[in-house]
């Protein structure tokens, strides 16, 4: 199985749970060295991406280190288990990388170390979502490589011809999506859910809220949460929806091949889309609630670089990652550029990405900075993930009452707060 950077970013509105059995150790982990003056030896791990290329890259960055031997571990499959697994043992990597960071159960039972000064001068640098995200009681556990983001594509000559304007509130969205729908072209494509699995996070911030508030309690039991929920069942019920199309919002073939006007995508999908309708496509946020509620926003994710606690060589493994993913602006440049299509995670080098300083990629790096949520919060289990997915499938889908379903979401969150933080 390959899978790609955008495997972050379709975990729907939950998180990865962490895996506590059923992956065999590393049997090839080089020795610790070091303890006769040579260099220390430290090894790296990463899933498998999907991008022809990563993989020489990534090798060839570590042998680029002059200050240990590093070896890297490629794992195709279930890499969140493999790793989550390993962190149980005395055989796991010195360095890994993580979806949006290390969980939380990670963090509270010391699997991973705090990154202490590695960020340094450049940690305003860094896009700020994703280092709180990463961060927990004031101490940084990741550092962001690349971000992935999802955003609105919109074909520009459909909306004329229609009279729309891209539209700014979800109020318009609607609009424009009703006028766009014709007996052969859907106004939007959000999933072939309905937006279950994408829309939970837009609809609250979009709202004004947040799945927690800045002092992790509970964050959309509020009428505007309500009327947002309610609004996505105004899409299901106003037939403006694609169903069912040959494939799911992370690949632009219904929005290329003409299905639907406008579509809730990943910024991967840009090259593909220029390619089929060059000019002809724009981007968007999620737009705002309506003109006085919320703010439009974009869900934004990263794979972040960790270190684990159990490591041999703790110190050497903080100085490797410090070198890589903060010192080396060249290769952090190329990561994001040269494998798929991403952003930096730095601010800076999105100033120098090529591929980003025009058109509608350069606006959806804009729109990642200015209206980029980190995809969840860092304290939002896997369970409360869960119980907000099958209040959305039942809302949407069902037409139950968003205020009763949030009310049932809250308790299963209030009860993993009181574990998570007890």
């Amino acid at each position: 199985m390959t899978i790609s950077r955008r495997q972050v970013l379709g975990l729907g509105t939950g998180l990865a749970a962490m895996a506590v059995a059923g992956c065999g150790s590393n049997s090839g982990r080089p020795s610790s060295g070091g303890s006769d003056g040579s260099k220390p030896a430290l090894q790296q791990w990463y899933h498998q991406y999907g991008e022809a290329g990563t993989q020489q890259a990534v090798e060839r960055y570590a042998k680029a280190y002059p200050d240990a031997t590093v070896s890297i571990q490629w794992s195709p499959g279930d890499y969140d288990k493999k790793a989550s697994t390993a962190l149980l043992t005395d055989q796991g990597p010195d360095v890994f990388e993580y979806g949006n960071g290390p969980t939380i159960d990670m963090i509270k039972s010391k699997q991973v170390v705090a990154l202490a000064d590695v960020l340094g001068d450049a940690k305003d640098d860094f896009n700020p979502a994703l280092i709180e995200r990463m961060t927990y009681q004031g101490k940084l556990y990741g550092v962001p490589q690349v971000i992935d983001m999802q955003l609105l594509v919109y074909r520009k000559s459909l909306l004329s011809a229609a009279g729309v304007q891209p539209p700014q509130t979800v109020d318009e969205l609607l609009g424009a999506a009703k006028k766009l729908t014709t007996d052969k072209v859907k106004g939007l494509f959000v999933g072939n859910d309905g937006g279950v699995g994408v829309l939970g996070g837009p609809a609250l911030w979009s709202a004004g809220l947040d799945y927690l508030t800045a002092d992790n309690q509970f964050g959309f039991d509020d009428p505007a949460a309500v009327e947002s929920l309610r609004k996505l069942r105004e899409f299901w019920t106003a037939k403006v929806l694609l169903l069912g199309a040959p494939t799911d919002w992370s690949d632009p073939a219904a929005f290329t091949q003409g299905l639907t006007a406008m579509q809730f995508t990943g910024l991967w999908t840009l090259p593909a889309i220029e390619k089929a309708l060059p000019g002809d496509y724009g981007v968007l946020p999620w737009p705002k609630l309506n003109a006085t509620t919320g703010k439009p926003s974009v869900p934004i994710g990263a794979y972040g670089s960790c270190v684990n606690a159990k490591s041999k060589n703790v110190d050497a493994a903080k100085k490797y990652v410090k070198w890589l993913w903060v010192d080396q602006t060249d290769d952090q440049l190329d990561f994001a550029q040269s494998y798929g299509f991403h952003i930096p995670a730095r601010k800076s080098l999105v100033e120098k990405a090529g591929k980003l300083k025009s058109g509608p990629a350069a606006d959806a790096a804009k729109l990642a900075t200015e209206n980029g949520h980190a995809q969840t919060p860092l304290l939002w289990s896997p369970k409360a993930g869960t119980a907000y997915t099958d209040a959305l499938n039942k809302i949407i889908r069902s037409g139950a009452d968003p205020a009763a379903e949030i009310k049932t979401v809250k308790s299963v969150t209030e009860a993993e707060l009181t574990r998570i933080t007890g």
